[in-house]
């Protein structure tokens, strides 16, 4: 008869169980969406010569009407970017979107850069590019429209984004020509008319002072 192979024998613990085997750690979901911008390495001249450090852009969102962007400078790109995500976070805005898109069209300037943005139907998408489109992912639009028609510097694009989210209006609370003129009407209607005896007084009144 052929000789019996025997199993390898696991290595087994005190407990009767296989060794080295570490417990399964879950990945926390990250509340917030944190998107890396830009990242820039600065100098300062001092006595010695120039001293360099890291600059970093930072846009943080929830994916569902909320953002913010930072910028801080740190000794390497770490810490730059560690300390542009808290600044973001402290620095959130509500944007208020409609259906997946921007309730109406909104332009804004911040230095050069000038962003306009555009509501969309559904199925669009995003038509934008680079920081405008980034920001505008983080914040939860879905579909809209963008131009920028200014200056191409990263930051101020980014901070012309984000004042044109924070100028939308809810439709709730729009002033339309329309109701202004329904308002005028009903105030119109609500004036107390004067008897015709009291009118033809007044007639009489006024053709005694000629």
């Amino acid at each position: 008869m052929p000789p019996q192979t025997q199993a390898p024998s696991q290595a087994r613990g005190r407990g009767g169980g296989p060794r080295n085997r570490r417990p399964e750690i879950q990945q926390e979901e990250k509340q917030f969406d944190e998107r890396t911008l830009h990242i820039d390495r600065v100098a300062r001249v001092v006595k010695g010569g120039r001293r360099f450090r890291f600059r970093a852009l930072v846009v943080v969102g929830d994916r569902k009407s909320r953002v913010g962007i930072g910028i801080a400078k740190g000794a390497d790109v770490t810490a730059a970017v560690t300390k542009a995500t808290e600044v973001a976070k402290k620095h959130f805005i509500s944007v208020n979107l409609y259906k997946g898109t921007l309730p109406h069209e909104t332009e804004a300037k911040v230095s050069g850069a000038r962003i306009l943005l555009k509501p969309a139907s559904q199925g669009t998408g995003l038509i934008a590019g680079g920081v405008v489109r980034t920001v505008l992912e983080v914040a939860g639009v879905k579909n809209a429209l963008s131009k920028s028609l200014g200056s191409s510097n990263k930051a101020n694009t980014a901070y012309a984004t984000i004042a044109a989210l924070e100028a939308l209006v809810p439709a709730d609370k729009w002033v339309t020509k329309k109701g202004k003129v329904k308002t005028a009407e009903k105030a119109e209607k609500s004036e107390v008319k004067k008897p015709a005896a009291t009118r033809t007084a007044d007639k009489k009144v006024a053709k005694d002072k000629e």
